[in-house]
């Protein structure tokens, strides 16, 4: 596959996930994406399950180079430094303040390279009475009012994957594309800043949308019962998840799949915003249904009457399934750590082909001998 960004080199001095996630972004379009880390230890990420390649580390740190630097060595910054000179873009996701004292703050990296797209990402933004309060994913969450949507409202407890970091990343990614596009034209660079609770404000665009315009404050079953979603159990014990939306003929094709055609006759049901009232009961009564057939049949009958539909599946099913078999999302690469580093490539299929080449999250430092190397060659030449 082509790499549009095979000719922009990212420093990324990032930690956890923010950060990393949006040089992995960059990463994954074949931008040259050299991770810069604390000598010994490194991204505190890695050591998050014990050693210094847990899974967490892993997940966002594919296709990238190693490095490990101490800024405050003399040595190490002046290494450092030159590496910024020869970059396109430096991320960093440091709370406001700390990047200057590691020498990677904006004012001084454009020393040493002018046109550079900075990338600060910080949990509430580089001003205001919130700027130096940590923050993490749930408290991004929380802040955005994009929690209460998620959590169970009987038993409250903090659920789902790592949501408002991921997005953040993206978000910061796609800022990053945008000025490098413009300094094509301008020959200047940009400092971008994004904070944890912007990107999580705008994710939860629907939300504040319904508030403002109707006055509606949306909790965790608004969506779905709009939508007539539904998760149920099957005679097996495997999930199967519906989504209907407004179409009259996939609830029709629901019940021709169910075989309870005479809902069509009770007043609760037989219209869309009924069956949006009356959800509860719905759910009531295809719940014993759907436990009497495996989720195989059930997708069988689903398919067969063109019900939006998908098993629900957990991480070690889904890729298995014959389509994201035949989209080949799942991907594998050579690894030191691991023998074999297994993944799901990026999305993206220019004119049609889509990027089955990644390479292992790098080991600590694994390319800092060579990156050395690269520079004492430019300063040379």
């Amino acid at each position: 596959m082509p790499k549009p960004l095979s000719h922009i080199r990212v420093v990324e001095l990032g930690t956890y996930i923010t950060g990393p996630a949006a040089g992995m972004h960059l990463a994954d379009l074949g931008a040259e994406v050299i991770k810069v880390e604390r000598p010994g230890t490194g991204d505190p990420f890695r050591a998050f399950k014990g050693g210094l390649y847990s899974p967490h580390y892993q997940t966002y740190n594919r296709n990238k180079r190693s490095i490990a630097l101490d800024t405050k060595d003399p040595e190490d910054l002046a290494t450092f430094h030159a590496l910024i000179a020869t970059a396109d873009v430096f991320i960093q996701n440091f709370r406001p303040g700390v990047a200057e004292k590691l020498g990677a703050g904006e004012e001084e990296l454009r020393k040493h390279r002018p046109d550079l797209i900075y990338c600060a990402i910080s949990g509430f933004g580089p001003s205001g009475p919130a700027r130096d309060r940590p923050a993490y994913d749930t408290v991004a969450q929380a802040a955005s009012g994009y929690l209460r949507l998620l959590t169970p409202p009987e038993n409250p407890r903090v659920i789902g994957p790592a949501i408002a970091d991921s997005v953040t990343g993206q978000y910061a990614a796609m800022a990053c594309l945008a000025a490098l596009m413009e300094r094509t034209q301008t020959g200047e660079g940009r400092r971008i800043d994004i904070s944890m609770l912007e990107a999580m404000c705008h994710f939860n665009l629907d939300s504040f949308t319904h508030y403002y315009s109707v006055g509606e404050v949306m909790g965790p079953l608004s969506r779905p019962v709009v939508s007539q979603s539904y998760t149920f159990e099957c005679a097996d014990g495997k999930w199967i998840a519906i989504h209907m939306s407004s179409p009259t003929k996939f609830w029709e094709g629901l019940l021709a799949a169910t075989g309870q055609e005479q809902l069509n006759d009770d007043p609760r049901f037989n219209e869309r915003l009924e069956r949006i009232r009356h959800q509860d009961e719905l759910i009531g009564i295809f719940t014993p249904v759907f436990r009497e057939k495996s989720r195989d049949a059930w997708c069988d009958l689903l398919e067969e009457h063109e019900v939006p539909y998908s098993p629900a599946y957990d991480s070690d099913e889904a890729l298995e399934d014959p389509q994201a078999q035949h989209l080949k999302i799942k991907v594998e690469a050579p690894s030191r750590e691991l023998g074999t580093f297994t993944t799901v490539r990026p999305p993206y299929n220019f004119d049609g082909k889509p990027e089955l080449d990644v390479t292992a999250p790098p080991v600590l430092d694994e390319h800092g001998d060579d990156i050395r190397a690269e520079l004492a060659r430019k300063k040379v030449g």
